[in-house]
């Protein structure tokens, strides 16, 4: 499994209509070949800066797989106007997160 991690930097003005913007859209992600769901997350110290994770079978599903298409492309145009900075997007490998292990 792949966790795809994207920073998304909101103007602070516009967080309530991000918010919006992002539901209308994230129906988008769950037609994605390979997807496995997704948490949106708000900064609390930060509540301008949010943490879009999603769980991805395989990295190609991710990139190029729903980079490249149409509803990526959907995706980012219903959000873009929001960004106050280009978002910063890395990946991590592994089965979970959050589990404690050490």
């Amino acid at each position: 499994m792949i966790y795809e991690i994207a920073l998304l930097p909101v103007h602070q003005e516009h967080i309530e209509r991000f918010k919006r913007a992002f539901a209308e859209v994230a129906p988008l992600l769950g037609r994605a070949k390979g997807y496995l769901g997704h948490t949106l997350a708000q900064g609390i110290e930060t509540p301008e800066r949010f943490n879009l994770i999603v769980r991805w079978q395989s990295l190609e599903d991710h990139t190029p797989g729903f980079e490249a298409s149409e509803d990526h492309r959907l995706f980012m145009m219903g959000l873009q106007e929001y960004f106050s900075e280009e978002p910063t997007v890395y990946h991590l490998e592994g089965e979970t997160l959050g589990t404690g292990e050490v």
